[in-house]
């Protein structure tokens, strides 16, 4: 990967562990749908207006949509509304990599390495490391929200391949817009109108700051990179670089939130940054075996 992509994926990933403090404490004043839909109706408005839809059928443009910001986003937004901490919600997403590498494997037919499936077994040592230390029943059902979003975005990555090459801005923009439709009817379905009138009513500047926080930087700007850089490279070759994120994501966590780093938060961490050391190190590895001459005897 050039430098300067790799450069683009080490910035995005920044933003997106950072979001997660941001989402916690957004959550305290606002309900988790509304949450969303604001997020992505600031995302869509005005950015649909400047910038065409993406030359490429409705169907897929929905699915898209629906994947990458709808499902993924209100099952994060629920399961950190549950109890899971931020810090271990940065981590538990991040599998998203190895179900993309999974996917890519049996629908795409990417070739995926041994060492990277040694991997991807590692980062789940690491998640059931969380799973065995998650003992209250709503925070386990936090962690199967969490995971639910994990598959969404792998999902969302292999529609990235199928679309193809588009604006990734206005990409970004009008999946929003598709994605603020069916969560402002679930937020007053769920929610309530009453809950969410007052929610609205109540909203501090920090909470404002906190969905466009999570509009521009997040979503624009960070899913518009990474689905151009997904067209770009490898799902696994790219994937697996999120797994950065929740070393962003629980620092943040235990500075600005106070999360304890308890050594075996530590331990998951080192083991799911191990896995994606070994998958860079096969990919790369592979690489320079397929540009080697051949001899000829």
């Amino acid at each position: 990967m050039p430098l300067r992509d790799v450069a683009l994926v080490l910035l995005v990933v920044t933003i997106w562990g950072s979001n997660f403090v941001v989402i916690k404490l957004g959550l305290g004043d606002m309900p988790p749908l509304m949450f969303t839909s604001l997020r992505f109706l600031f995302a869509a408005i005005p950015m649909v207006f400047v910038r065409r839809r993406p030359a490429v059928a409705w169907r897929w443009l929905a699915a898209w949509g629906l994947t990458q910001f709808a499902l993924q986003f209100a099952l994060l937004f629920v399961g950190i509304k549950l109890g899971m901490p931020a810090g271990l919600a940065s981590l538990v997403i991040q599998l998203q990599a190895f179900f993309t590498m999974g996917l890519a494997w049996g629908l795409l037919r990417e070739r995926v390495r041994p060492l990277q499936w040694a991997g991807a077994f590692v980062a789940l040592l690491g998640m059931a490391l969380v799973a065995h230390h998650l003992e209250q029943p709503a925070t386990l059902y936090g962690l199967l929200m969490v995971l639910g979003a994990a598959l969404s975005w792998a999902s969302a990555n292999m529609l990235t391949k199928r679309i193809g090459v588009v604006d990734p801005l206005g990409l970004a923009a009008w999946g929003s817009l598709i994605a603020f439709v069916p969560l402002a009817a679930l937020s007053l379905l769920v929610e309530g109108p009453a809950q969410v009138a007052a929610a609205l009513h109540a909203m501090t500047a920090w909470a404002w700051g906190a969905v466009l926080y999570q509009s521009y930087p997040n979503t624009l700007f960070g899913f518009g990179v990474w689905s151009m850089l997904m067209r770009r490279h490898a799902a696994a070759e790219l994937a697996p670089y999120t797994l950065l994120v929740p070393a962003v994501g629980m620092v943040c966590a235990s500075l600005v939130l106070g999360e304890a780093l308890q050594p075996w938060k530590i331990g998951a961490g080192l083991l799911v940054l191990a896995g994606l050391a070994l998958n860079q190190w096969a990919a790369r590895r592979g690489r320079r075996q397929s540009i080697q001459p051949c001899s000829i005897a």
